[in-house]
């Protein structure tokens, strides 16, 4: 299965400790080289910055279609770790797309990819036992990282996962 990732959950998951996830549920992360950026060439460090320095799951890969990259930026206003994300997915033929961005989600959605989220791999990870229960993560998640999530979405996630 090949998974591709956006900065997004990568500091998500490691600003709340549960960066392991992403290797226990899809076992091999693939990024683009702005994403690896993004966690890595910034000061100060942000969440994940040394951690995935360190780890064997997780493969930087170019993006080579490049014009691709420059319409999702103009057309999408996109990121540029958004837009690498996208285009690497559509080249390499992906399985899954991991994105939370709005926009980004929305031009993911219009091209054909499958996508999830972050609440959507705390779902996943709670379906296959890794973790007990979503509500104390998706909290902290909105505490500490300032993750937004919609009222109707926290209870319908909540409700998804027997938890209300």
């Amino acid at each position: 299965m090949i998974i591709i990732s956006d900065t997004s959950v990568i500091t998500n998951l490691a600003a709340i400790g549960y960066l392991h996830l992403l290797p226990q549920l899809y076992n091999q992360v693939t990024i683009p080289e702005a994403v690896y950026a993004e966690l890595v060439d910034i000061d100060p460090p942000v969440p994940g910055t040394l951690e995935i320095q360190a780890v064997s799951w997780l493969e930087v890969r170019p993006v080579l279609h490049h014009d691709w990259v420059k319409r999702l930026q103009g057309e999408a206003k996109l990121d540029l770790g958004e837009s690498q994300a996208i285009a690497l997915a559509l080249e390499i033929d992906a399985d899954l797309l991991l994105i939370d961005e709005r926009r980004g989600r929305a031009e993911a959605n219009r091209l054909g990819l499958k996508i999830t989220g972050l609440l959507g791999i705390l779902v996943e990870a709670k379906y296959r036992l890794l973790i007990v229960d979503v509500k104390p993560l998706i909290d902290s998640l909105i505490t500490t990282s300032e993750f937004r999530v919609s009222s109707v979405l926290y209870e319908q996630i909540l409700k998804m996962v027997d938890e209300v």
